[in-house]
């Protein structure tokens, strides 16, 4: 278990998480997470420097097509790495390849040639750009395969099925909000809070021990403040 500031970004989190459950030498093959924490860099860094698969449902492209669902979002975009070019779903393939670094951040920027895209009976589904080319920002090879792949992955029936198990998890921090009150930090500190973080994770594992012995299914109905500080006295 770990505890963090609340300003901290989950994605932020996931290193140190990685670090300690290597020391104790409980890596998992595959970590299921939420959409707060998926990242090109750390899909690619985890199974490079843990061996760990990210299960994670990525963000979807941002590009006006692609939130459209009109015309080409950049993943319907061939990328041939070894040649430097970038060929449209209207078979036009690039102009130029060049570096670039945008906010801080190494990447590629394609264009397509003005005689190929002015014509271009999908122009307008293409692009809105003022110079009528098509341009496309790309990520390292590395990064801009990995995101493309997990994108395409998560369409998939098997995939969906596959992360239906992160369910469980998610049942498991509803029952930790509403029967203990983890949301608010009774302690200044992280030292104190995560001893309470501990001792709350101790007492739902007693009660789903308790409940599991007795063959009660778990209890998904909400707890009342007079519940939840019974339970808490408890533990």
């Amino acid at each position: 278990m770990t505890t963090t500031a609340s300003t901290l970004p989950d994605n932020k989190a996931l290193e140190p998480i990685h670090q300690a459950l290597q020391r104790r030498q409980l890596l998992p093959n595959r970590h299921y997470l939420d959409s707060g924490y998926p990242s090109a860099e750390l899909i690619v860094g985890s199974a490079k420097t843990y061996g760990v698969a990210l299960v994670t449902p990525v963000l979807l492209d941002t590009s006006r097509q692609a939130k459209a669902r009109e015309g080409f979002a950049a993943d319907d975009f061939t990328i041939d790495w070894p040649a430097q070019q970038a060929t449209c779903p209207a078979g036009k393939t690039s102009a130029t390849w060049n570096p670039a670094v945008q906010n801080g951040i190494s990447k590629t920027v394609v264009t397509f040639a003005a005689l190929d895209c002015i014509p271009c009976p999908f122009n307008e589904q293409c692009t809105s750009a003022r110079s009528n080319r098509r341009q496309l920002s790309l990520q390292p090879r590395e990064l801009t395969e990995a995101i493309r792949h997990a994108r395409a992955q998560q369409r998939t029936d098997d995939w969906n099925q596959d992360y239906a198990l992160r369910a469980g998890v998610e049942g498991t921090i509803r029952q930790a909000t509403t029967v203990t009150g983890l949301r608010r930090a009774r302690y200044r500190g992280l030292a104190k809070t995560h001893l309470d973080h501990v001792t709350a994770a101790t007492a739902l594992n007693l009660i789903r021990v308790h409940d599991w012995g007795n063959g009660h299914p778990l209890d998904r109905a909400s707890s009342s403040h007079l519940a939840r500080l019974e339970l808490a006295l408890t533990a």
